[in-house]
Protein backbone atom coordinates (compact mmCIF):
# COMPACT_ATOMS: atom_id res chain seq x y z
CA UNK A 1 0.00 0.00 0.00
CA UNK A 2 2.75 2.41 1.01
CA UNK A 3 4.86 2.04 -1.80
CA UNK A 4 2.22 3.69 -4.51
CA UNK A 5 1.80 6.75 -1.76
CA UNK A 6 5.24 7.30 -1.72
CA UNK A 7 6.04 6.72 -5.43
CA UNK A 8 8.58 3.82 -4.11
CA UNK A 9 9.97 1.06 -6.78
CA UNK A 10 9.38 -1.66 -3.98
CA UNK A 11 9.11 -2.51 -0.43
CA UNK A 12 12.24 -1.29 1.07
CA UNK A 13 12.36 -2.55 4.51
CA UNK A 14 11.67 -6.67 3.44
CA UNK A 15 12.71 -8.58 6.45
CA UNK A 16 13.79 -11.07 4.07
CA UNK A 17 17.56 -11.21 3.68
CA UNK A 18 18.24 -9.68 0.58
CA UNK A 19 22.01 -9.22 -0.91
CA UNK A 20 20.83 -6.08 -3.26
CA UNK A 21 20.30 -3.92 0.32
CA UNK A 22 23.73 -4.93 1.40
CA UNK A 23 24.79 -2.22 3.77
CA UNK A 24 28.24 -1.53 4.31
CA UNK A 25 28.59 -0.42 7.96
CA UNK A 26 32.03 -0.43 9.89
CA UNK A 27 30.57 -4.36 11.41
CA UNK A 28 29.49 -5.77 8.29
CA UNK A 29 32.58 -4.92 6.42
CA UNK A 30 34.55 -6.27 9.17
CA UNK A 31 32.88 -9.29 9.26
CA UNK A 32 33.36 -9.17 5.06
CA UNK A 33 36.95 -8.88 5.50
CA UNK A 34 37.17 -11.96 7.82
CA UNK A 35 35.16 -14.05 5.12
CA UNK A 36 37.55 -12.25 2.34
CA UNK A 37 40.72 -13.20 4.68
CA UNK A 38 39.85 -16.99 4.61
CA UNK A 39 39.14 -17.09 0.89
CA UNK A 40 42.39 -15.58 0.52
CA UNK A 41 44.12 -18.49 3.23
CA UNK A 42 42.05 -21.61 1.39
CA UNK A 43 42.44 -23.24 4.57
CA UNK A 44 40.41 -24.05 8.04
CA UNK A 45 37.57 -22.56 9.34
CA UNK A 46 36.55 -18.82 9.60
CA UNK A 47 33.43 -18.53 12.16
CA UNK A 48 31.24 -15.85 11.98
CA UNK A 49 28.54 -14.66 14.70
CA UNK A 50 26.09 -12.60 15.86
CA UNK A 51 22.44 -11.83 17.28
CA UNK A 52 19.13 -12.85 15.35
CA UNK A 53 18.66 -10.17 12.44
CA UNK A 54 22.17 -8.55 12.59
CA UNK A 55 23.10 -9.28 8.94
CA UNK A 56 24.56 -12.62 8.68
CA UNK A 57 22.84 -14.06 6.12
CA UNK A 58 22.91 -10.69 4.03
CA UNK A 59 26.74 -11.01 3.91
CA UNK A 60 26.71 -14.40 3.42
CA UNK A 61 24.71 -13.75 -0.15
CA UNK A 62 26.51 -10.67 -0.67
CA UNK A 63 30.10 -12.56 -0.97
CA UNK A 64 28.34 -15.43 -2.68
CA UNK A 65 27.30 -12.90 -5.49
CA UNK A 66 30.24 -11.45 -5.57
CA UNK A 67 32.66 -14.31 -5.97
CA UNK A 68 34.71 -15.93 -9.27
CA UNK A 69 32.46 -18.43 -10.22
CA UNK A 70 35.58 -19.82 -11.59
CA UNK A 71 37.77 -20.50 -9.39
CA UNK A 72 35.26 -20.66 -6.87
CA UNK A 73 32.48 -23.32 -6.43
CA UNK A 74 30.16 -22.49 -3.33
CA UNK A 75 27.65 -24.30 -1.30
CA UNK A 76 25.80 -22.49 0.89
CA UNK A 77 23.47 -24.52 3.63
CA UNK A 78 20.87 -23.77 6.64
CA UNK A 79 21.53 -26.13 8.83
CA UNK A 80 18.44 -27.64 10.98
CA UNK A 81 19.34 -30.54 13.68
CA UNK A 82 20.85 -32.66 11.58
CA UNK A 83 23.50 -35.69 12.30
CA UNK A 84 27.14 -35.50 10.72
CA UNK A 85 25.88 -38.13 8.63
CA UNK A 86 22.74 -35.63 7.02
CA UNK A 87 25.29 -32.90 6.68
CA UNK A 88 27.57 -34.69 4.68
CA UNK A 89 24.67 -35.76 2.43
CA UNK A 90 23.54 -32.03 2.29
CA UNK A 91 26.79 -31.25 1.44
CA UNK A 92 27.48 -33.44 -1.26
CA UNK A 93 24.44 -32.05 -2.56
CA UNK A 94 24.68 -28.61 -2.05
CA UNK A 95 27.96 -29.35 -4.34
CA UNK A 96 26.26 -30.98 -6.97
CA UNK A 97 26.38 -34.23 -6.44
CA UNK A 98 23.28 -37.00 -7.24
CA UNK A 99 22.55 -40.20 -6.76
CA UNK A 100 24.39 -39.95 -3.23
CA UNK A 101 25.38 -43.04 -1.69
CA UNK A 102 23.64 -44.24 1.46
CA UNK A 103 27.07 -44.97 3.41
CA UNK A 104 28.97 -42.58 5.19
CA UNK A 105 31.48 -44.09 3.99
CA UNK A 106 30.91 -43.88 0.39
CA UNK A 107 29.96 -40.15 0.64
CA UNK A 108 33.19 -39.31 1.62
CA UNK A 109 34.63 -41.14 -0.95
CA UNK A 110 32.29 -39.21 -3.62
CA UNK A 111 32.97 -35.92 -1.98
CA UNK A 112 37.03 -37.02 -2.43
CA UNK A 113 36.34 -37.40 -6.45
CA UNK A 114 34.45 -34.50 -6.70
CA UNK A 115 37.35 -32.10 -4.81
CA UNK A 116 39.88 -33.60 -7.16
CA UNK A 117 37.84 -32.76 -10.08
CA UNK A 118 37.53 -28.96 -9.11
CA UNK A 119 41.34 -28.98 -8.45
CA UNK A 120 41.84 -29.87 -12.28
CA UNK A 121 39.13 -27.22 -13.25
CA UNK A 122 41.02 -24.92 -11.30
CA UNK A 123 38.76 -24.33 -8.46
CA UNK A 124 37.74 -24.49 -4.98
CA UNK A 125 34.68 -25.13 -2.61
CA UNK A 126 33.27 -23.18 -0.22
CA UNK A 127 31.15 -24.43 1.85
CA UNK A 128 29.00 -22.02 4.06
CA UNK A 129 27.28 -22.60 6.95
CA UNK A 130 24.49 -21.08 8.00
CA UNK A 131 22.87 -21.26 11.57
CA UNK A 132 25.79 -23.57 12.91
CA UNK A 133 24.60 -22.89 16.65
CA UNK A 134 21.86 -25.87 15.62
CA UNK A 135 24.87 -28.01 14.85
CA UNK A 136 26.38 -30.68 17.47
CA UNK A 137 29.77 -31.47 18.69
CA UNK A 138 29.52 -34.58 16.62
CA UNK A 139 28.08 -33.26 13.45
CA UNK A 140 30.51 -30.36 13.61
CA UNK A 141 33.24 -33.11 14.32
CA UNK A 142 32.16 -34.38 10.60
CA UNK A 143 32.66 -30.95 9.00
CA UNK A 144 36.15 -31.08 10.67
CA UNK A 145 37.00 -34.43 8.93
CA UNK A 146 36.29 -32.51 5.64
CA UNK A 147 39.05 -29.89 6.42
CA UNK A 148 41.26 -32.98 6.51
CA UNK A 149 40.99 -33.79 2.86
CA UNK A 150 43.71 -33.09 0.44
CA UNK A 151 44.13 -33.08 -3.40
CA UNK A 152 48.31 -32.52 -3.36
CA UNK A 153 49.51 -30.75 -1.03
CA UNK A 154 46.61 -28.22 -0.95
CA UNK A 155 43.06 -28.19 1.23
CA UNK A 156 40.65 -28.31 -1.29
CA UNK A 157 37.34 -27.04 0.49
CA UNK A 158 37.40 -23.72 2.52
CA UNK A 159 34.38 -23.74 5.54
CA UNK A 160 32.70 -20.71 7.03
CA UNK A 161 30.68 -21.39 10.02
CA UNK A 162 27.90 -18.69 10.94
CA UNK A 163 25.41 -18.29 13.62
CA UNK A 164 24.04 -16.89 16.62
CA UNK A 165 26.44 -16.34 19.69
CA UNK A 166 25.36 -19.23 21.72
CA UNK A 167 27.73 -21.13 19.04
CA UNK A 168 30.47 -19.56 20.61
CA UNK A 169 29.71 -21.97 23.42
CA UNK A 170 29.27 -24.74 21.45
CA UNK A 171 32.76 -24.54 20.18
CA UNK A 172 33.87 -24.11 23.42
CA UNK A 173 33.11 -27.98 23.99
CA UNK A 174 36.38 -29.69 24.98
CA UNK A 175 35.87 -32.14 22.32
CA UNK A 176 36.12 -30.20 19.87
CA UNK A 177 39.40 -29.04 20.30
CA UNK A 178 40.83 -30.46 16.97
CA UNK A 179 38.09 -28.22 15.25
CA UNK A 180 39.09 -24.82 17.18
CA UNK A 181 42.62 -24.86 15.86
CA UNK A 182 41.75 -24.82 12.38
CA UNK A 183 39.86 -22.01 13.55
CA UNK A 184 41.95 -19.38 11.77
CA UNK A 185 40.13 -16.26 12.37
CA UNK A 186 36.31 -15.16 14.08
CA UNK A 187 34.47 -12.21 14.62
CA UNK A 188 31.16 -10.94 16.29
CA UNK A 189 29.29 -8.64 13.86
CA UNK A 190 27.89 -6.08 16.64
CA UNK A 191 24.77 -3.74 16.07
CA UNK A 192 24.90 -0.09 13.82
CA UNK A 193 26.02 2.94 15.64
CA UNK A 194 23.79 5.47 15.40
CA UNK A 195 25.19 7.53 12.36
CA UNK A 196 25.24 4.03 10.44
CA UNK A 197 21.76 3.42 11.37
CA UNK A 198 20.46 6.82 9.93
CA UNK A 199 22.75 5.92 6.85
CA UNK A 200 21.25 2.05 6.70
CA UNK A 201 17.78 3.63 6.53
CA UNK A 202 19.00 6.20 3.47
CA UNK A 203 20.54 3.19 2.11
CA UNK A 204 17.60 0.72 1.88
CA UNK A 205 15.25 3.49 0.57
CA UNK A 206 17.22 4.44 -2.31
CA UNK A 207 17.75 1.13 -3.73
CA UNK A 208 13.28 1.51 -4.85
CA UNK A 209 14.15 5.22 -5.83
CA UNK A 210 13.23 7.21 -2.92
CA UNK A 211 13.37 10.94 -3.83
CA UNK A 212 12.74 12.37 -0.29
CA UNK A 213 9.59 11.64 0.53
CA UNK A 214 8.82 10.55 3.02
CA UNK A 215 11.12 12.94 5.13
CA UNK A 216 13.00 11.32 8.00
CA UNK A 217 13.90 14.65 10.36
CA UNK A 218 16.73 14.24 12.61
CA UNK A 219 14.88 13.65 15.56
CA UNK A 220 12.86 10.06 13.70
CA UNK A 221 16.40 9.07 12.82
CA UNK A 222 17.80 9.01 16.47
CA UNK A 223 14.40 7.61 17.54
CA UNK A 224 14.95 4.73 15.25
CA UNK A 225 17.89 3.90 16.80
CA UNK A 226 17.18 4.15 20.36
CA UNK A 227 14.18 1.73 19.65
CA UNK A 228 15.80 -1.12 18.03
CA UNK A 229 19.27 -0.68 19.33
CA UNK A 230 20.42 -0.14 15.63
CA UNK A 231 20.16 -4.44 14.73
CA UNK A 232 19.09 -4.63 10.69
CA UNK A 233 16.22 -6.36 11.00
CA UNK A 234 15.14 -3.91 13.70
CA UNK A 235 15.23 -1.33 11.82
CA UNK A 236 13.51 -2.90 8.74
CA UNK A 237 10.53 -3.93 11.19
CA UNK A 238 10.34 -0.39 12.65
CA UNK A 239 10.51 1.56 9.50
CA UNK A 240 7.95 -0.60 7.72
CA UNK A 241 5.46 0.06 10.11
CA UNK A 242 6.26 3.51 10.06
CA UNK A 243 5.91 3.88 6.29
CA UNK A 244 2.41 2.24 6.89
CA UNK A 245 1.52 4.78 9.48
CA UNK A 246 2.38 7.39 7.31
CA UNK A 247 0.03 5.71 4.42
CA UNK A 248 -2.85 5.59 6.88
CA UNK A 249 -2.31 8.92 8.44
CA UNK A 250 -1.35 10.87 5.08
CA UNK A 251 2.02 11.37 6.35
CA UNK A 252 5.13 12.69 4.33
CA UNK A 253 7.48 13.60 7.12
CA UNK A 254 8.19 11.26 10.52
CA UNK A 255 9.65 12.82 13.74
CA UNK A 256 10.86 10.90 16.79
CA UNK A 257 7.33 10.83 18.15
CA UNK A 258 5.84 8.98 15.33
CA UNK A 259 8.69 6.55 15.61
CA UNK A 260 8.04 6.33 19.61
CA UNK A 261 4.45 5.15 18.83
CA UNK A 262 5.07 2.72 16.04
CA UNK A 263 7.66 1.45 18.28
CA UNK A 264 5.67 1.54 21.17
CA UNK A 265 2.56 -0.60 19.37
CA UNK A 266 5.13 -3.18 18.42
CA UNK A 267 6.20 -3.82 22.01
CA UNK A 268 2.50 -4.20 22.99
CA UNK A 269 1.82 -6.78 19.65
CA UNK A 270 4.71 -8.63 20.84
CA UNK A 271 3.99 -9.05 24.75
CA UNK A 272 7.01 -6.41 25.30
CA UNK A 273 9.69 -8.26 23.06
CA UNK A 274 10.28 -5.74 20.49
CA UNK A 275 13.58 -2.97 22.18
CA UNK A 276 12.94 -0.28 24.73
CA UNK A 277 14.28 2.80 24.35
CA UNK A 278 16.82 1.76 26.68
CA UNK A 279 18.37 -0.60 24.34
CA UNK A 280 17.31 -3.89 26.34
CA UNK A 281 14.67 -6.30 25.73
CA UNK A 282 11.78 -6.02 28.33
CA UNK A 283 9.73 -8.16 30.32
CA UNK A 284 6.37 -8.90 28.75
CA UNK A 285 4.05 -5.70 29.28
CA UNK A 286 0.10 -5.99 29.78
CA UNK A 287 -1.70 -5.38 26.57
CA UNK A 288 -2.79 -1.78 26.23
CA UNK A 289 -6.94 -0.66 27.71
CA UNK A 290 -7.41 1.01 23.92
CA UNK A 291 -6.02 -1.84 22.11
CA UNK A 292 -3.42 -1.16 19.05
CA UNK A 293 -3.48 1.89 17.89
CA UNK A 294 -1.95 1.06 14.34
CA UNK A 295 -4.05 -1.87 13.73
CA UNK A 296 -7.15 0.22 14.41
CA UNK A 297 -6.24 2.50 11.63
CA UNK A 298 -6.07 -0.40 9.50
CA UNK A 299 -9.56 -1.58 10.48
CA UNK A 300 -10.78 2.40 10.11
CA UNK A 301 -9.25 2.63 6.27
CA UNK A 302 -10.54 -0.95 5.64
CA UNK A 303 -13.82 0.06 6.67
CA UNK A 304 -13.85 3.79 4.40
CA UNK A 305 -12.95 1.41 1.19
CA UNK A 306 -15.61 -0.88 1.77
CA UNK A 307 -18.14 2.19 2.23
CA UNK A 308 -16.17 3.73 -1.05
CA UNK A 309 -17.00 0.63 -2.82
CA UNK A 310 -20.58 0.25 -1.90
CA UNK A 311 -21.44 3.96 -2.97
CA UNK A 312 -19.25 3.78 -6.28
CA UNK A 313 -21.74 1.15 -6.90
CA UNK A 314 -24.68 2.59 -6.30
CA UNK A 315 -23.52 5.48 -8.34
CA UNK A 316 -22.82 3.17 -11.04
CA UNK A 317 -26.03 1.74 -10.90
CA UNK A 318 -27.36 4.95 -11.13
CA UNK A 319 -25.97 5.92 -14.11
CA UNK A 320 -26.59 2.66 -15.68
CA UNK A 321 -30.32 3.12 -15.32
CA UNK A 322 -30.31 6.65 -16.88
CA UNK A 323 -28.37 5.62 -19.95
CA UNK A 324 -30.92 2.45 -20.66
CA UNK A 325 -33.92 4.64 -19.97
CA UNK A 326 -34.77 5.62 -23.25
CA UNK A 327 -34.09 2.07 -24.51
CA UNK A 328 -36.30 0.87 -21.87
CA UNK A 329 -38.99 3.21 -23.21
CA UNK A 330 -38.76 1.82 -27.08
CA UNK A 331 -38.81 -1.59 -25.93
CA UNK A 332 -42.06 -0.79 -24.00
Amino acid sequence: MYTEFYGLKGEPFLLTPDHRFYFESRVHGQAMAHLMYGLNRGEGFIVITGDVGAGKTTIVQHLCATLDSRSIAPAHIVTTLLTGHELLRMVSASLGITDIPAEKDAVLRRLQVLFEQLHREGKKALLIVDEAQNLSAGTLEELRMLSNFQVGNMSPCQIFLIGQPQFRETLANPDLEQLRQRVIASYHLGALSPEECGLYVNHRLRQVDWVGDPVFHDDAMKAVFVHTGGIPRRINTLCSRLLLLGFLDNLHAFTGEDVARVAADLREETGGAFVQPNGHHPAPAPAHANGNVLSDRIDSVERRLDHQEKSLRRIAMGLAEIMLGPERSDRD
